[in-house]
């Protein structure tokens, strides 16, 4: 058996007196899709932070390959294959393809104190990673980030992601606010850095677009794993159900005909707030 190259082990986060995440145990392979479900408050953007380093586990492990990591930033999290890529991309409108691309790690040209910013390798190298991952409609480096479309944003971020080195490719909500076409591409991008042997880490509240490319789900409510399980083994009924907190809702109308067929059918007494 295969070790994990990102795993939680028994994670818990608390802000004060508040517990946000309680006792998260998941892992993620190289080559997997890992979906995190979640509505909103269920724990996701915590989560997410924890990943990437900008808050600590208050207890509770975060392994990489096996070994125990402790991460005292994103900037360690970075350093070690994590990158996570937001909602919107992280992109600058006004900026250039290229120069998005290499922000913070410019190539250069010439001899210190003369080297300046090499504009045509960074097009060059930024226009080659986006195609090959299949958007094609991308092919001047020097275009405005302001005139992509929201697909074409999110591909360009997780292609820069996956240029510079990640190992695990944190995607937050990568198709909310995507129309049906922008959104097939991201998915498509999803199913690429797979195959490249990347372990993706997919959050979304979208059932439909985890079960397009999903090996592995998790579902989060109020900051616990609520079910836990791989491709095939739920439908998408019951998915979003799960989501609604349909289990625990389940649980309880079992345990209230249980206690009517136990008193002969007086529903149980209504405790006062």
């Amino acid at each position: 058996m295969s070790t994990p190259i990102l795993e939680l082990r028994n994670v818990n986060k608390s802000f004060g007196p508040i517990d946000v995440l309680n006792d998260i145990s998941l892992k993620v392979d190289a080559g997997e899709v890992l979906c995190l479900l979640g509505d909103n408050g269920a724990g996701k953007s915590t989560l997410i932070k924890t990943l990437a380093g900008v808050y600590k586990p208050t207890t509770g492990e975060v392994l990489m390959d096996g070994k125990p990591v402790d991460f005292h930033g994103p900037r360690d999290a970075q350093q070690m294959g994590i990158s996570t890529v937001h909602q919107f991309g992280g992109t600058f409108p006004l900026m250039s393809i290229g120069r998005s691309f290499f922000i913070g790690a410019e190539p250069t040209k010439g001899f210190w104190p003369f080297k300046i910013y090499d504009r045509r390798k960074a097009n060059e190298i930024a226009v080659k990673a986006v195609q090959e991952f299949g958007i094609t409609r991308i092919d001047d480096g020097d275009r405005l980030i302001g005139g992509l479309s929201g697909g074409e944003r999110q591909s360009l971020a997780i292609a820069r992601a996956v240029h510079f080195g990640a190992r695990v490719l944190i995607l937050d909500e990568p198709t909310a606010a995507l129309g049906v076409k922008q959104a097939s591409h991201v998915l498509r991008i999803v199913l690429e850095a797979k195959k490249r042997g990347i372990a993706v880490i997919f959050i979304t509240h979208q059932v439909t677009h985890a079960m397009a490319v999903g090996d592995h789900f998790a579902v989060l409510i109020r900051g616990a794993v609520a079910a836990n399980f791989r491709k095939g083994e739920k439908t998408r009924e019951e998915i979003t159900d799960l989501m609604a907190g349909g289990e625990a809702l389940a649980n309880l109308g079992a345990e209230v005909e249980s206690y009517m067929a136990a008193h002969e059918g007086h529903p149980p007494p209504v405790t006062p707030n």
